[in-house]
């Protein structure tokens, strides 16, 4: 009984949202894109509301939680968000930030993409 409940603790706190995931560089030379504001106070995937005011991103795989800075190749500004969602769904991207962060660091405010680095912080 007592072994069961120790591998059934040790199976959860595997599936931790930052567990298995290593910090550094974890891609260069990608694209980045923004939410669009029709997106303002929907729901994430993660189950918390948009909002383009805050620092925050979309990714495919990256665990909900993961704190990573988003580098633009083109200038060298950086931002540290926080991945909550699901996305980008364009064939291409590989992440999407909300207006605010992608603003943070674009030199052009009026192209919707960026080529960017993404390293993971924690």
């Amino acid at each position: 009984m007592l072994l069961s409940v120790l591998a059934f603790a040790a199976v959860l706190t595997s599936c931790s949202s930052s567990k298995g995931i290593s910090t550094g560089i974890y891609k260069k030379n990608v694209h980045a894109s923004y939410y669009a504001d029709k997106f303002n106070g929907k729901a994430t995937a993660s189950g918390v509301k948009f909002s383009n005011n805050k620092l925050t991103a979309a990714h495919r795989k990256l665990p909900f939680g993961t704190k990573i800075r988003v580098t633009n190749l083109a200038n060298d500004k950086s931002v540290v968000v926080e991945v909550n969602d699901r996305g980008p769904f364009t064939s291409g991207r590989e992440i999407d930030l909300s207006k605010k962060a992608f603003m943070e660091i674009a030199d052009n405010k009026n192209h919707g993409a960026l080529k960017v680095q993404i390293e993971i912080l924690k």
